[in-house]
């Protein structure tokens, strides 16, 4: 949707849901065990993600709940100072998931008083996964990824 366009839906979700549901519905008539063997591993499927979908409602709504426009400006806004990079350079460490997932959340952020260098300090930060320090570690030593490190959280 464009930006001056609000209030209009977008028909695809649609049109895909319809699609799929035309191809299960063709799967079925053609080959039934197929079809059924099909539903059930997206059900199980289904049934693995429920639990990561309810925790992420959950921390949504607890944020919403208790985090105020007013906390985000104070922690990250222009007054921050070092807390804010800590606190946004930790964030970055730890945050999973595609990164497109965070551009609306940052954006909002943003909106609310958080400095842009902050978001973008966020997002490089990223590009370290904790899980992957041994491995760094392993590959090309201690002193390279201390200073690694150092360079992109002070830098």
């Amino acid at each position: 949707m464009k930006p001056g366009q609000k209030g209009r839906v977008s028909p695809y979700p649609s049109l895909f849901l319809g699609a799929v549901l035309l191809v299960y519905a063709l799967v079925f008539v053609l080959e039934p065990g197929l079809a059924a063997r099909s539903l059930a591993k997206s059900a199980a499927l289904g049934l693995q993600v429920i639990p990561a979908l309810a925790l992420i409602f959950l921390l949504l709504f607890a944020v919403d709940l208790f985090l105020k426009p007013g906390q985000v400006a104070r922690a990250l806004g222009r007054e921050a100072g070092m807390r804010g990079w800590m606190f946004a350079t930790a964030a970055g460490l730890v945050s999973t998931g595609p990164i497109y997932l965070w551009f609306p959340l940052l954006a909002d952020l943003c909106e609310h008083g958080m400095r842009p260098g902050l978001a973008a300090a966020f997002l490089y930060c990223r590009s370290v996964k904790l899980p992957l320090i041994p491995l760094m570690v392993y590959y090309f030593g201690w002193p390279y990824t201390v200073v690694m490190t150092v360079f992109m959280r002070c830098f």
